[in-house]
């Protein structure tokens, strides 16, 4: 494994994504700020921040936790920014980016649990 949770291309990715949501959701109707908008910024922070604590944990088991976790906050904020397209607080175009980052993420996650299972599976 990688020496930092910083040098896992899945956390440089989330990041990645999570700015994007913050910049996406900063022209969301006011009335959003405690509601999906504070959804959407939460969710999106969950996914960095649990690879990272599963990166910082001692055991292989622990990480495929919290990468788990990080996959569900995933499937959580593609759930809300499909709502933020049918209620037409975002165009399509913009959230291009940032829903092709959250599938790239997820993609990753999936492949890194699936190492990390197989690799418990052989021990």
């Amino acid at each position: 494994m990688t020496q930092s949770f910083r040098d896992l291309v899945v956390w440089q990715r989330a990041v990645e994504m999570t700015a994007g949501i913050y910049t996406l959701t900063q022209d969301f109707p006011s009335s959003e700020m405690y509601g999906l908008t504070s959804q959407m910024r939460r969710a999106a922070v969950s996914v960095a921040s649990n690879i990272a604590e599963g990166r910082g944990r001692l055991t292989d088991g622990e990480f495929r936790h919290f990468l788990g976790q990080a996959q569900g906050s995933n499937c959580e904020l593609q759930t809300q920014m499909e709502v933020a397209r049918r209620l037409r607080y975002v165009r399509a175009d913009m959230l291009q980016s940032v829903e092709a980052l959250s599938l790239e993420v997820g993609k990753m996650l999936s492949g890194l649990i699936g190492t990390l299972s197989a690799k418990a599976a052989k021990s």
